[in-house]
């Protein structure tokens, strides 16, 4: 068995190592042009020339859970893409994503600014039912974080394309649940795949939806989120700010206006980072199942190419 690894922006021999001791038989390289033809292939953003040079993959493993840089390459027809369900990422995500709602909620970020200037400051406790918590994305972070929510007795919703029941949260679902689920929602957190169909979807109409003194925090991809919109949305006073993971240009351009802006809190793509150790032992499960015969279907994780997920 040969497998190629073709990461960008990754440091290869460590996973080369984890993958040639999950596979003590095989033969696990990096791929360069001209490469061998290989059996199975693990990627993160892998050119297009990979992609039409190996012609004989059973299997394509990513590195992560989001797919939409795969998706924009011309993929073979009938080659399984296989993304990880987890592999450490959701318990990672849902502490982000409460310390994010909690600080905002108990108004953290007000008293480290007034520490800054030696003030010793009060403010009136919220109630938790004002601060309705929204999840777009009900996928397997997206549901760990509703749930981690939830604990802290939130009202916790979530909105997903296909209908979900998740004990704890209102789940709304589809298009014809779009518009309620953001109306009931004052946190709105970005949990979605980005697909056509995503992009751009936190844009000016919609956020305007959330309710007064909104707040975003999107930890999914940079081009959900319409920048100068929400700017424009919390400087008029609408929206009360957001915690942002993501950018449409990583790094984050260094003349970007969300360093500076007084309610934006940036953080650098960090909210959910690929557990190495984790990753392998299910890519390597993965593989031998295929190996033994085990149906695609029966895979957590493989993507629906008409979805993008």
């Amino acid at each position: 068995m040969r497998i190629s690894f073709c990461c960008t922006d990754t440091q290869a021999q460590p996973w080369l190592e984890g993958l040639r001791a999950a596979f003590p038989g095989a033969d696990v390289e990096p791929w360069s042009a001209g490469a061998a033809a290989a059996d199975y292939a693990v990627v993160w953003t892998p050119p297009q020339q990979f992609i039409d040079e190996q012609t004989k993959l059973k299997g394509i493993f990513n590195i992560g859970a989001g797919v939409d840089a795969l998706m924009k390459l011309r993929l073979p027809p009938g080659v399984p893409v296989v993304k990880l369900d987890d592999a450490g990422m959701s318990v990672q995500m849902a502490e982000y994503v409460c310390h994010a709602v909690i600080r905002h909620f108990r108004e953290f970020d007000g008293y480290e600014a007034d520490a800054a200037e030696g003030k010793w400051s009060y403010r009136k406790p919220h109630q938790r039912q004002d601060f309705p918590v929204g999840v777009m994305g009900l996928g397997v972070l997206g549901e760990r974080v509703a749930r981690a929510l939830a604990q802290f007795e939130f009202p916790v919703l979530g909105w997903s394309r296909s209908a979900k029941v998740i004990d704890g949260v209102q789940c709304f679902s589809g298009e014809a649940g779009f518009n309620d689920f953001l109306a009931a929602s004052r946190i709105l957190v970005c949990l979605l795949p980005l697909t056509p169909n995503t992009d751009n979807i936190m844009r000016r109409d919609t956020l305007a939806r959330l309710q007064p003194g909104g707040y975003v925090i999107n930890v999914a991809r940079g081009s959900h989120l319409v920048d100068d919109d929400l700017i424009a949305l919390i400087d008029s006073g609408h929206l009360s700010g957001a915690t942002l993971d993501v950018f449409r240009t990583e790094p984050l351009p260094a003349a970007h206006p969300f360093w500076k802006h007084p309610k934006i809190t940036v953080t650098p793509h960090t909210s959910a980072r690929t557990l190495r150790e984790e990753s392998i032992a299910q890519i390597a499960g993965k593989i031998r199942a295929l190996e033994s015969g085990a149906p695609i279907a029966g895979l957590a994780g493989v993507v629906d190419p008409n979805q993008g997920y």
